[in-house]
């Protein structure tokens, strides 16, 4: 049975990786990708460098996993190992949306296969669709050591990963996590990380102020500025203007 899926059998089994590809392909507008090419960085040198895009925007992508519902873990997985970006963030939302109706040991299925798969989850729109909804939803009753661990990895995503992951629990009312994952990526050299970061920060601020005016005051002054900017950028601007000083 597929992840997810009800006992009733219909054709939605029936689903591939193949016939996704095409049904991708059929939705998709070549003109688009010379604009998605520059948006994603994929120039030398760049985040994104050598990124294949075909030109499916994300509504597309979001109508097709509602009407792909039922594909397989293997099928999904075949998916997210493609050189095509479209098609790995069409395989992250079947993920996430295959998760949220699963039982518990499907959803193990997928949080493994997630973080086995980060080599893949290799741009800022991969993470910020899935980490939270898988990552962070499974580590919601668990130890959240695995945060930790990724934090301190040397893949970019994997550090995003561990960050973003916590708006789950941000979400929930949980701060210390995304806190304690901050702090350790303060001094990360990477613009990518900084904007992560200082957006999960202003997302505690938008429910607790006060626990994020307590994490800036002996930070503030050593934290990357686009980190900063994102942190306070709800702040009243007669309060924003001395962190920025």
């Amino acid at each position: 049975m597929s992840v997810g899926e009800s006992s009733t059998a219909d054709s939605r089994v029936l689903l591939t990786a193949t016939r996704l590809r095409a049904q991708l392909r059929a939705l998709a507008d070549p003109r688009d990708v010379a604009v998605l090419q520059r948006f994603f960085k994929t120039g030398k040198g760049e985040y994104g460098e050598g990124d294949v895009f075909i030109g499916a925007r994300l509504p597309e992508l979001r109508m097709l996993c509602r009407e792909c519902r039922g594909i397989s873990v293997s099928e999904i997985r075949l998916l997210l190992r493609s050189r095509v970006h479209e098609e790995r963030l069409l395989a992250l939302l079947l993920l996430v949306d295959a998760f949220h109706r699963s039982s518990v040991s499907e959803q193990r299925e997928i949080y493994n296969l997630y973080l086995a798969s980060t080599a893949f989850i290799n741009n800022w729109d991969l993470v910020d669709s899935s980490a939270h909804h898988i990552v962070g939803a499974w580590l919601e009753s668990r130890s959240r050591a695995p945060l930790r661990r990724l934090a301190r990895s040397s893949s970019i995503w994997e550090r995003r990963i561990a960050i973003i992951a916590t708006l789950h629990f941000i979400r929930r009312g949980e701060f210390e996590d995304t806190l304690s994952v901050a702090d350790r990526l303060l001094n990360d050299p990477h613009d990518l990380i900084h904007k992560a970061v200082g957006w999960m920060l202003r997302e505690i601020g938008n429910r607790n102020r006060t626990a994020l005016r307590r994490f800036l005051k002996d930070r503030y002054r050593r934290m990357p500025r686009t980190m900063l900017r994102y942190a306070i950028e709800k702040f009243p601007e007669k309060e924003r203007l001395p962190y920025l000083k």
